[in-house]
């Protein structure tokens, strides 16, 4: 890396840890040494189906998402923007091929905390290893959130709290992959988002 990248690396790791975990300096530093910069292209694929997830992947600029196929369809099952983290757990934690696959929606600047250099860290400092438990909470909490809001939530809360908890989501995303996240049809949403519009106009 130039002394610039290492430099912005460092900053990036600071961000990572106001967000995930609180680390020292020198926390900060070795997390900083993990980090690999990737530039990706809207349009363009970080992980295909059958690959296995190597890295982890946090977010700096732009967006991506997660997705498969079922039944021939596209299905969105994540979003990650800014100050969030990405990767697909089981097969990041079993190093298996993954069903999943993950595109950017935005030109996009990720840096990859890949899984060997971050397990090897990890026996070799605590806030390393403190860091990736608090980022695997984050994620499984999360994934549970969106679960229990498709099985106890009607269509319009869905909506409504996808706006309140990720409202960049529903401004940037195209309103496609946000339907499928919602698990509606483009057509459900479009009904959804009018009557919402509508009720709160009146507030």
């Amino acid at each position: 890396m130039t002394t610039q990248t290492v430099i912005h690396t460092r900053d990036v790791a600071r961000d990572m840890a106001r967000i995930y975990c609180k680390l020292s300096p020198m926390g900060i530093e070795s997390l900083a040494r993990l980090l690999q910069p990737v530039k990706i292209s809207k349009g363009e694929m970080l992980m295909h189906e059958g690959e296995v997830c190597k890295n982890m992947y946090y977010v700096h600029r732009g967006m991506v998402r997660q997705f498969y196929y079922k039944n021939g369809k596209d299905v969105t099952e994540h979003f990650s923007f800014e100050g969030r983290i990405c990767f697909c757990i089981e097969s990041f934690l079993k190093q298996e091929p993954s069903k999943l696959m993950v595109e950017a929606l935005e030109p996009s600047l990720v840096y990859a905390l890949p899984y060997e250099a971050l397990h090897v860290a990890m026996m070799q400092n605590s806030e390393i290893e403190l860091f990736y438990r608090k980022v695997l909470e984050h994620a499984l909490i999360s994934s549970q959130e969106h679960a229990d809001s498709q099985r106890f939530e009607n269509a319009g809360e869905r909506y409504a709290r996808l706006l309140h908890t990720h409202r960049e989501i529903v401004l940037r995303a195209p309103m496609l992959h946000v339907a499928s996240f919602l698990q509606m049809t483009p057509e459900t949403l479009s009904r959804v988002r009018s009557a919402y519009n509508k009720e709160h106009s009146r507030d």
